[in-house]
């Protein structure tokens, strides 16, 4: 399959499959022949007509106001590649200095709520759905269930929550899902051998995947929970993913998991992770990805190219990242970092002129050793054998 990385307007993109072209908008995903793509593999204008004319360039109205928070600056894990630590551990081990510990209190939910009702007001959105972040949530769990409890009141309905899930219980479990939790994402480095080297607990280096599958099982038996299993690739991991998706599914019930397959970006501080986007990396990808499938595991669709709800506008029109001590940042990569902050709950966003610097998107901090375009035809190269995998077993 060769592939010709096409601009278009709007996030839209063009992909060539084995036996056609996909069309992926901001308002949907159409299969196209070859006729209606030009020999330079451009959207003929008779195409792009059609195609607007059904709404597939156009975004959908944005329903819900998306409010993250951290209820705790603070790990319980030691990852070397964290975008929150500060250094690399000096003594080698699983303690890497992190940002500054805030831990969310009333007080400051409080603030966030009054703030997010304002910022909801101005947007003219009436709901609501919260992430909890870290850190690591969960050691603040008063936080989270407070938060969620106090909410309610201003629209929330619903919640989703990224933690390592080393402390969820299922009686927490339980607690948060009746709140509105509904969705938990997790993330394995690489199968139990390598996850265990990697993602360790800070108190004594040990392992945590054992406990994580646990936990999962356990919470999923106690609340109507989907899980999202992020699955770390770098090339202290790729080797062994084959064998963990075949794990995970022996130990999860695969039709509450979604999974993907995320290569680690180098924004750790002495943190780089060597894998190349070659068209070696894609194959890897579309394998997982069919083999996920096949197991019952949810892969999502690729889709075009969107603006976060956060980061992706500026002044936080459409949501907002909170740290636990009320500061505001563009975005969770930059939360909790005293450089990065671009307002209070109490004082709200200070002017552009003033952060113009410190608002940044979604993987702007990543540091890769190639160029865009490159990594544009890694993603695009994985996303149309996806698609022509999901056509030709009738998923689509």
């Amino acid at each position: 399959m060769s592939l010709q990385q096409v601009a278009l307007a709007e996030g839209a993109r063009l992909l060539e499959g084995k036996r056609n072209w996909w069309f992926l908008g901001r308002g949907g995903i159409a299969r196209l022949s070859a006729g209606h793509v030009t020999p330079e593999g451009a959207l003929r204008s008779e195409t792009e007509h059609r195609l607007r004319e059904r709404g597939l360039f156009s975004s959908p109205p944005v329903r819900s106001y998306a409010l993250t928070v951290l209820t705790s600056t603070h790990c319980n894990l030691g990852c070397g590649y964290c975008f929150q630590n500060t250094a690399q551990d000096t003594a080698g081990g699983s303690r890497p200095p992190r940002i500054a510990r805030a831990r969310l209190t009333s007080p400051t939910i409080t603030s966030i709520l009054g703030f997010t009702e304002r910022q909801m007001a101005d947007a003219g959105l009436e709901r609501l759905r919260i992430l909890l972040f870290g850190g690591e949530p969960l050691l603040n769990p008063r936080g989270c269930v407070e938060l969620l409890e106090r909410a309610a009141d201003v629209g929330m309905t619903s919640a989703w929550m990224i933690s390592n899930t080393t402390l969820l219980t299922p009686p927490l479990a339980g607690k948060l899902s009746a709140l509105g939790l509904d969705l938990v994402q997790v993330t394995f480095d690489g199968d139990r051998a390598d996850h265990d080297r990697i993602r360790v607990n800070r108190a004594d280096g040990g392992g945590t995947f054992d406990t994580i599958v646990r936990n999962i099982v356990r919470a999923g038996e106690a609340a109507p929970l989907r899980w999202t299993l992020r699955v770390n690739v770098s090339q202290e991991t790729f080797h062994g993913i084959d064998t963990l998706i075949d794990r995970l599914a022996g130990s999860l019930d695969p039709s509450r998991c979604a999974l993907y397959f995320a290569r680690v970006g180098d924004v750790g501080i002495g943190y780089a992770n060597d894998l190349l986007h070659t068209g070696e990396l894609s194959e890897h990808f579309t394998r997982w990805q069919r083999r996920a499938l096949e197991l019952g595991f949810t892969v999502s669709r690729p889709g075009a190219r969107r603006p976060c709800r956060t980061c992706g506008h500026t002044g936080g029109r459409y949501g907002a990242v909170i740290s636990a001590d009320g500061t505001l940042a563009s975005c969770w990569e930059t939360a909790g970092k005293p450089d990065w902050e671009v307002g209070t709950v109490t004082g709200g966003y200070r002017p552009g002129t003033e952060t113009g610097g410190r608002w940044v998107s979604c993987e702007d901090l990543y540091r890769f050793d190639e160029d865009a375009r490159t990594l544009a035809g890694f993603r695009d190269s994985v996303d149309a054998a996806l698609l022509d995998y999901l056509d030709e077993t009738e998923r689509l």
